[in-house]
């Protein structure tokens, strides 16, 4: 990760970073080293899977980074692994970036993420209004997998995975992701299309 200079958001949105993620916060610029096999390998599976799910039952639209989310006002912009929008939500897209926060966003966890990815990034979507976060560490040793769920009080609550390890989305209907799919080598998107996983009753 590197601090780069301070800049108007006009100005950071006209910004070209050589390792493609960059995000904008409290007026400047943050350019982050590129992402580890692992990392990406988590983001395809996660982004083909949602595509397929979501694109099946015509439910909004899938993203990836480097794609600009603003979720408040004048708020910092921010570049989330994967996100999601309801189709209710799709006018809050724009040629360049997200005016608003997504239905639910993705970050995986690296070592030089932890503290942003689980404090900055977990307050900022909480107070700007995106319905469901998942932070997910695929690190040997320290595979773990956390969601949360806006509350009535608009604050997250975790969302403890069940005893058969199957997290059922409260923003994707019908979608259901198996924990183990996550450690895999290489996970592969269509394996759940052959086996699919029964809805929640």
């Amino acid at each position: 990760m590197m601090n780069g200079p301070e800049m108007s958001y006009a100005e950071y949105l006209a910004y070209e970073s050589e390792s493609g993620l960059s995000e904008w916060v409290k007026g400047a610029i943050i350019v982050y080293n590129p992402p580890t096999i692992l990392h990406q390998q988590l983001v395809v599976f996660l982004v083909t899977l949602l595509k397929n799910f979501v694109r099946l039952h015509q439910l909004g639209r899938v993203l990836t980074a480097p794609v600009t989310m603003r979720a408040m006002p004048n708020g910092n912009a921010r570049e989330p692994d994967v996100l999601f929008l309801a189709t209710e939500h799709v006018d809050r897209l724009t040629e360049t970036e997200l005016n608003g926060p997504a239905d639910l966003v993705i970050e995986v966890i690296s070592t030089e993420s932890m503290a942003r990815d689980r404090v900055d990034k977990f307050y900022e979507y909480q107070e700007g209004g995106v319905r469901e976060y998942w932070m997910l560490d695929p690190r040997p040793s320290k595979e773990r997998v956390d969601f949360y769920v806006l509350d009535e009080h608009g604050r997250y609550q975790p969302v403890p995975v069940p005893t058969d390890g199957i997290y059922h989305s409260t923003v994707l209907p019908r979608f259901a992701l198996q924990i183990t799919w996550l450690w895999q080598d290489d996970p592969n998107p269509l394996q759940p299309l052959a086996a699919p996983v029964s809805p929640r009753a």
